[in-house]
């Protein structure tokens, strides 16, 4: 009997095997069917199927169960099945927990749907698991720079904030302060500092997914992971005794921006106050401090000037009333967002920040610095009293006549009676300063004897200055705001036709009031750029329809004058030409189909989204007296996309499809390679793209200042801590947003050309190159800063280092400097992948 059963057992398990064998061979074979009539779900399902019965075959259904679930996902997302999508990338991820391809995809979904801190996670794994995964490494760095700002690199390189800190921290602690807390932590240094100080109890609350993880490993490679509790938490949600037992003695925070109260001080201090910190200590009382609160910094100083910058003033001023031939029509007034978020009700960051000491073309100061106003940081009452203070005039006499540009603001942080840290533009400081543009003035010009009049307030955690307003020393005649109450669209959205990416846009109440992003302020008084696509458009046209009306036109400023109605009259006279049709799917404000439209008979369409920036446009066209049917836009056109598709018909193509090629970050833009596929596809006989090729230009250079700005140069700057190899994974390779001519930086060769991108030709591509590059001067190379030569074509070219461009560079910065004397010879591994160049060095 025992041998019978053994018998049974063994043909039991013999059936089951084969039933198994034969149920994972129908699911492949469904499986199949179903991605053959594109049903990807359902192949999903007989995959899981099959992968949960047969394990084995993991390695070689990879690559198809790879594809399945990608396209599933995408339909998932289309349907906006979100939930149901995480789950398939958690089974996916269950079956192939260290597969960087899945891990990618899922990031990339995480982000597309604002989870960057998780996105950054998967990315982040990625490229642990494949540090050659170009995709991942391009989507890591992307996510790292909104994670992990580049300003934590340069303040933990800062030393001597960091000492002023450790100091003021060793007085607070000595001086009774035992209980400590440090509101937003990013890597916990100021808490280390407390406890090295010999605080009994310290927490640190950080809101950051990421920084707050960061902190965690910094603190236990420091050994303190016991001694200081970490909360994942903002310090508003902090409870007694929930989260920390009983109220402390000492808040330490550095929670300020470049205008002081933009990280949100004056709240959380409020409600450390009330809620977290020990009562104040009385003053003119000789008492213990360890019995009472204290916060540091204890207070504040914000100074302000009035300056001449033509740098700030050519990204929030449009300076000419003509752009190559253009019109620009003043019932248009322009405005950057900071002027408008005067009036809005939206909370919009009144400033923007900049470097004085490296603003290309520097700065003169037009007054005095003067006072704003100071701020107790350990005065309840005062702090509650910020938002509600009304606003206060503030007058600042003109020592230095000029043109009025902008009000820079910075601030002295009194940390205690003794330690203070300055943000002045004079000062050798990390920080940088808060700018506010002045505009919609009618006159910008002071002399000496004159005075800048402004507008002073706390609103929305922000200091606002505005209706700045200049008083002469004659007259006494006030040149202010011609409009207090302007509303703000929202923010300029990225806009890309071929992509056929949708954003949303509000019409601003004004018609005649255009908001734009600085950088696109900049391009419209970006004269070279009109002028070079001008003639170049002219002479695609020209070729085209050698008609008499294209070569009356004048392109190149030698034309007959012939106007665009002269020469429409008399084409009607004669035999009306054929339109040529102009598509500009450059991104933000464009006037370049207006420019088109004065080159003849064209038709140019816009890929502007904003309704308001349409109604501008539309505007501008009238004024220099266009048919309505000489410009339309676009996206209008999209929800009928076979009228876009097939219009202009086969034999009437687009003559030129313009793409934006550079990000004004510096960065090649993505995917532009595939849209100038599409367009290519598109294009009528002899059509060009714009621009047609570009030519990357790079040199080799020694900077601290680049090395100190993207990584934590170990221990040294950090007072001994072991910060530098947590946050320094978060260091990205290419620094974007530079402007060269005034980078502190020694040249180490000439400028060499390392990459060419054809978008007419892409055989004449090639996604690697090395280049030879001789060392004109010895030092050490840190970095490889490039810039680009856009070629619309062989005769006119734009290059993005000129002082008139409205593009900024970038450079990458070499993981160990290079030691080189002259005479050397170094070759550059130069790899483009998607908007991404990478270039290593080689001796």
């Amino acid at each position: 009997m025992p041998n019978s059963n053994a018998k049974f057992h063994c043909n039991h398990r013999g059936g089951q095997e084969a039933g198994r064998r034969e149920l994972v061979s129908r699911s492949l074979q469904s499986a199949q069917h179903c991605l053959e009539d594109q049903d990807f779900g359902t192949a999903y399902a007989h995959y899981l199927l099959v992968l949960n019965l047969a394990p084995e075959l993991k390695s070689s259904v990879k690559e198809t169960f790879q594809f399945t679930l990608f396209k599933w996902a995408e339909e998932l997302d289309s349907l906006a099945r979100i939930q149901d999508l995480f789950n398939c990338y958690e089974q996916a991820l269950e079956l192939y927990p260290n597969d960087e391809v899945i891990c990618n995809s899922m990031g990339e979904h995480l982000f597309r749907m604002g989870f960057r801190d998780e996105a950054a996670g998967y990315f982040h794994k990625a490229v642990k698991l494949n540090p050659d995964f170009a995709d991942a490494k391009e989507n890591f760095y992307r996510v790292a720079n909104w994670l992990v700002e580049r300003w934590h690199f340069i303040m933990l390189n800062d030393t001597k904030r960091n000492l002023t800190y450790l100091k003021a921290i060793e007085n607070a602690v000595r001086s009774g302060c035992k209980s400590v807390l440090d509101i937003g932590t990013g890597t916990g240094i100021l808490s280390m500092f407390a406890k090295k100080a010999g605080a009994s109890f310290v927490y640190a609350c950080e809101l950051s997914k990421t920084m707050y993880e960061l902190a965690c490993d910094v603190v236990a490679a420091n050994n303190m992971e016991r001694e200081i509790k970490l909360l994942h938490l903002k310090s508003l949600d902090i409870e007694i005794p929930k989260h920390i037992p009983e109220r402390v003695s000492l808040v330490v925070t550095e929670t300020v921006d470049a205008g002081l109260f933009g990280e949100g001080i004056v709240e959380s201090l409020i409600h450390a106050w009330e809620h977290l910190l020990l009562q104040p200590k009385p003053k003119n009382q000789d008492v213990s401090t360890g019995d009472y609160g204290r916060v540091i910094p204890a207070s504040a100083t914000i100074f302000g000037m009035a300056v001449e910058c033509k740098e700030i003033r050519r990204h929030h001023r449009v300076g000419t009333q003509e752009v190559a031939g253009v019109c620009l029509s003043n019932s248009v007034q322009f405005f950057s967002p900071t002027y408008a978020s005067a009036g809005s009700e939206e909370t919009v960051e009144p400033y923007t920040t900049e470097k004085l000491s490296r603003i290309p073309g520097g700065y003169v100061p037009l007054t005095e610095p003067c006072q704003v106003m100071t701020v107790d940081f350990n005065n309840l009452q005062e702090l509650k009293s910020l938002a509600a203070r009304k606003p206060w005039k503030l007058s600042l006499p003109v020592t230095e006549g000029g043109i009025l540009d902008a009000i820079v603001v910075w601030f002295v942080l009194q940390l205690d009676d003794e330690h203070t840290l300055s943000t002045s533009p004079s000062e050798e400081t990390c920080w940088e300063q808060a700018v506010y543009p002045v505009q919609g003035l009618l006159d910008y010009s002071v002399k000496t004897g004159d005075t800048v009049m402004m507008e002073v307030c706390c609103q929305d955690c922000y200091l606002k200055i505005q209706k700045v307003s200049s008083l002469t020393s004659e007259c006494g005649m006030d040149f202010s705001d011609r409009d207090d109450t302007l509303s703000l669209g929202n923010e300029a959205e990225l806009c890309n036709a071929l992509a056929g990416l949708q954003t949303t846009s509000k019409q601003d109440g004004n018609g005649q009031v255009c908001v734009l992003e600085s950088t696109e302020i900049a391009l419209l008084n970006n004269v070279p750029y009109h002028e070079c696509f001008k003639a170049a458009m002219g002479k695609v046209l020209l070729s085209l329809n050698p008609s008499k009306d294209l070569q009356s036109m004048d392109v190149d400023g030698h034309g007959s004058g012939m106007n665009l109605q002269e020469s429409q009259n008399k084409s009607s006279l004669d035999t009306a030409p054929d339109p040529l049709y102009i598509l500009d799917v450059s991104e933000g404000f464009s006037i370049l189909p207006i420019i088109a439209g004065k080159l003849g008979p064209v038709r140019a369409y816009s890929s502007i989204e904003k309704e308001q920036h349409q109604a501008a446009l539309n505007v501008i066209s009238e004024a220099n007296h266009f048919p309505k049917e000489t410009l339309e836009f676009w996206l209008s056109h999209l929800e009928d996309e076979s009228v876009v598709l097939q219009r202009p018909k086969s034999d009437k193509l687009w003559s030129i499809i313009i793409l934006d090629v550079i990000e004004t970050s510096g960065l090649i833009q993505q995917e532009v390679m595939e849209k100038a596929a599409i367009s290519r596809c598109l294009l009528h006989s002899g059509g060009k793209i714009f621009p047609q090729y570009v030519l990357v230009y790079g040199m080799l250079v020694e900077s601290e200042s680049l090395l100190l700005e993207s990584a934590v140069q170990g221990t040294e700057p950090t007072l001994g801590f072991n910060i530098a190899p947590f946050i320094n994974q978060f260091k990205v390779p290419v620094r974007v947003y530079l402007d060269l001519s005034t980078l502190p930086c020694l040249p180490l060769s000439k400028p060499a050309e390392l990459l060419r991108l054809d978008l007419m030709n892409p055989l004449l591509n090639s996604s690697s190159r090395e280049v030879k590059v001789q060392i004109c001067k010895s030092g050490q190379v840190t970095a490889i800063p490039f810039w680009y030569h856009i070629h619309l074509d062989e005769d006119h070219s734009l290059n993005t280092s000129d002082a008139s461009s409205h593009w900024k560079q970038a450079a990458v910065v070499l993981d160990e400097p290079i030691q080189v004397q002259v005479g050397d010879e170094l070759v550059l591994d130069v790899q483009h992948h998607k908007s991404n160049i990478s270039i290593s060095v080689k001796r």
